[in-house]
C-alpha cells in the first residue's frame, strides 16, 4: 500500500510545481503587458500561447469586461491558489495515511 501512497504523493507534488509554474507565467505575462512588449519577441509569443486559452475562457464569464483593467489575471491566479490549497494538499495527506 506503501507504493501507492509514493506514487500518489508524487502526483501531488508534480501538480503543485505545475501550478507554481503557471500561475508564474501568468504574473509574468501581467507585468510584460504593462510596457508594451515587443509582439515578434519569442519569450511574449511563448507566454501568450501558454496563457490566452485560459485567460480567453475567464474573460468570458466576466461581466464587467469594459472598465479598462483586465481581472481575468487576478481571477486565475485565486483559481489556481484555491486548487492548490483544496486538492493538491488532500492528495499530499491522503498520500501521508497511505504509507
Amino acid at each position: 500500500m506503501f507504493v501507492a501512497g509514493n506514487l500518489l504523493g508524487a502526483l501531488a507534488t508534480m501538480l503543485d510545481m505545475a501550478l507554481t509554474i503557471y500561475m508564474w507565467l501568468i504574473i509574468v505575462r501581467s507585468l510584460i503587458s504593462w510596457v508594451n512588449p515587443d509582439p515578434y519577441n519569442p519569450i511574449v509569443q511563448f507566454l501568450i500561447r501558454a496563457t490566452e486559452p485560459v485567460l480567453m475562457r475567464v474573460r468570458a464569464f466576466i461581466p464587467f469586461r469594459n472598465i479598462g483593467i483586465d481581472l481575468s489575471p487576478i481571477i486565475v491566479i485565486f483559481a489556481i491558489i484555491f486548487f492548490k490549497q483544496a486538492v493538491v494538499l488532500s492528495l499530499m495527506q491522503a498520500a501521508r495515511t497511505m504509507g
